[in-house]
């Protein structure tokens, strides 16, 4: 019997069975908080995937607008349909605009580790919706059921689940690149509901050829007198340009600018319209401004410089501007709206001697017969000329629109009739302290704009102004032509 006891107690069978049966418990327990950590991992990641989702789309909006977060909300309720599994629900859910709340930011802290704070929230959505330049997105924390009995983890005996949720920050940085240093104070600005210029908005303004054809007229500000409606200045040009006027009118008058400009902030600079600044404008007529250091390619005429002046004699030599004599007999340049009910008289009602234009320049040469009906903008005639052969044909007193070959060779790569600027709200600007006559730093844009110049900068004693066009402006009222100059991004922070 002893032999027997002793021969069972040595023998090693079935052991693993023991310990399996002992160790069962534990190891169906790891395996099912393996199964749980997995499903929370992928509803976590679904919850993120659509927290960032929400957040770009509606970051993309924050272009500096006034209506950036208007536009941003409404992305948030159309442009993301995502859904999420392994919640409470047992079935896959949608996650919605309505399954999350949204912060705008004005600024991120430092460091990514600092939590954000009051100082970096947007409170007043409606006045500093153009400062709003990031978006912390945060999906309500959804019900997860777990299979591991959670409440021996959480010693709620009560409720064996737990939430999940998630948070995104997103931010968007838009502006242009190879862009001319000026800024335009918005004609279209909108003051209490209404403005100078007939209560046209600015995209309103783009999308009507009856309104981009209203003449503009653009004047800098003296003895610091406050910025406002078609006003423009400078802004502060790239680094690699020398200081001072000289500098700036070079980055004006090239036809290859360096210059970068965000919409979230640019800087104004000082500046003249007068000497280097003026010439920087008239290079594109054919006018000689190599005195002031514009004598190679880069600074070329445009391909049509058609501005109803005579050379006074100089044959084909490329004359400076005191040597034109403007709309002689037989001379016309683009014209001027019959009446200038807009903006205390410096915009037009875009009613403009097409005929009288046409038949002094052009003679009996036929032009699309819609334009009797439909009276074209200034540009659209410009850009006709030139795609029609007609920048050649002499007026009735001998001007043509090809620039004397004694000027640098025509610029053709871009359109040098046109002047690209950064637009303002400069009322709202002022208003808010900002010194424009100065060197004031981050000022929000409302949107970059192309202009076309119809005629030469005249000198300072008939006041430097500069008569324009609007053609195009960035954004969701523009129509595209700008596009090649954008560099807009929208990218996840935290």
């Amino acid at each position: 019997m002893l032999g027997t006891i002793r021969k069972f107690w040595r023998d090693q069978r079935g052991v693993a069975l023991l310990l399996v049966s002992i160790m069962l418990p534990a190891i169906i327990g790891f395996s099912l908080l393996a199964i749980d950590m997995s499903r929370v991992n992928n509803m976590h990641n679904d919850l993120q995937k659509g927290a960032d989702g929400l957040a770009l789309a509606a970051a993309a909006e924050l272009d500096g607008r006034t209506d950036s977060i208007v536009r941003a909300d409404r992305a948030l309720s159309t442009l993301v349909f995502n859904k999420y599994t392994f919640s409470t629900a047992n079935v896959p859910q949608t996650l919605l605009a309505a399954g999350v709340t949204r912060t705008y930011l004005r600024s991120l802290p430092a460091s990514d580790s600092s939590p954000i704070a009051a100082a970096n929230i947007i409170t007043d959505e409606v006045t500093d919706a153009p400062n709003a330049r990031f978006i912390r997105v945060t999906v309500t924390p959804v019900g997860f059921a777990a299979i591991f009995p959670a409440s021996f983890l959480t010693g709620n005996a009560a409720n064996n689940s737990f939430n999940v949720g998630a948070v995104s920050v997103a931010g968007f940085t838009s502006g242009v690149c190879n862009y001319t240093p000026v800024f335009i104070c918005n004609p279209y600005e909108m003051v209490n509901g209404t403005n100078s210029a007939g209560g046209v908005t600015l995209e309103q303004a783009v999308a009507d050829t009856s309104i981009r054809r209203r003449l503009i007229e653009l004047r800098t500000v003296g003895n610091n007198a406050a910025y406002g409606p078609g006003n423009f200045g400078f802004l502060a040009p790239p680094s690699t340009v020398g200081n001072g006027a000289q500098g700036l009118a070079e980055t004006i008058a090239t036809s290859k600018p360096l210059g970068c400009y965000s919409s979230q902030g640019v800087s104004t600079k000082t500046g003249q319209n007068t000497g280097p600044i003026q010439d920087a404008f008239n290079v594109r007529f054919g006018i000689d401004a190599s005195g002031n250091g514009f004598n190679s390619p880069e600074y070329g005429p445009a391909a049509n410089v058609r501005k109803g002046a005579s050379a006074n004699g100089n044959g084909n030599q490329c004359p400076k501007y005191n040597q034109l004599t403007f709309n002689a007999t037989g001379d016309m340049g683009l014209p001027h709206d019959a009446t200038t009910p807009y903006m205390s008289g410096r915009m037009g009602d875009g009613n403009w001697d097409l005929s009288g234009y046409w038949s002094t320049n052009f003679g009996g040469t036929s032009y699309p017969s819609s334009w009797d009906t439909s009276k074209p903008t200034r540009y659209q005639v410009y850009k006709y000329e030139i795609a029609n052969s007609l920048v050649g044909h002499a007026s009735t007193g001998g001007e043509v629109g090809t620039p004397p070959s004694s000027c640098q060779p025509p610029v053709t790569s871009v359109d040098r009739r046109l002047l690209y600027g950064a637009i303002l709200n400069c009322n709202a600007l002022e208003a808010a302290g900002n010194d424009l006559n100065g060197n004031s730093t981050n000022l929000p844009v409302e949107a970059f704009a192309s202009f076309f110049l119809t005629e030469p900068v005249a000198g300072a004693n008939s006041g430097g102004s500069v008569f324009v066009e609007l053609v195009d402006v960035t954004g969701r009222g523009g129509q595209g032509t700008l596009d090649s100059f954008l560099r807009d991004e929208s990218q996840l922070y935290r």
